[in-house]
């Protein structure tokens, strides 16, 4: 089926089982990534050992009232790390895979790190006083966090390239 100019052109995510980019027009009888079961169960799979994880460094390392909260900015640099370095080697390094990134990146480190105790955590250090700490918390968080994702990039890239055919990618040397 030949497509016309009028169609517009939606990139396909090539972890969900498409290669190229395909016309809008073809794609509205085929299901969306977030109605597919077994990517769903994926992300399920990972957010629980994520979750686990998670749960466990906070039971093993308690956090008391007015101290740093240590232990989710660890766990969120960490985090943010894996991600950048995960990132790429399933985007730029390995193969396609359907499920990897998904239950990686997603399920995985989407419920390892956490948004809302960090934000929870920095409104109780206002609330009781402890700006500085709280402060010196968020400005960690948020710097710490992206310069951490971006050595997980540069590490990730350190990793040699897999020969593989994905269209659009280019192999390094």
């Amino acid at each position: 089926m030949a497509r016309s100019q009028d169609d517009p052109v939606v990139p396909i995510d090539p972890d969900l089982g498409v290669a190229a980019a395909r016309p809008a027009i073809t794609r509205r009888h085929r299901r969306r990534p977030h109605q597919r079961p077994d990517v769903l169960a994926a992300i399920a799979a990972g957010g629980a050992l994520g979750t686990c994880a998670r749960y466990g460094l906070g039971r093993l390392f308690p956090v008391h009232a007015g101290e740093l909260p240590a232990v989710t900015l660890a766990i969120n640099l960490s985090g943010s790390f894996v991600l950048g370095f995960i990132l790429v080697l399933l985007i730029e390094r390995f193969p396609p895979s359907r499920y990897a990134r998904p239950f990686l990146a997603i399920g995985l480190l989407g419920s390892f790190t956490t948004y809302s105790s960090f934000a929870v955590e920095s409104a109780r250090l206002i609330d009781d006083g402890h700006t500085i700490v709280a402060g010196s918390y968020v400005v960690a968080s948020f710097l710490g966090g992206l310069v951490a994702a971006w050595l997980g990039i540069l590490t990730g890239r350190l990793v040699p390239h897999r020969h593989h055919d994905r269209p659009g990618r280019k192999e390094g040397p």
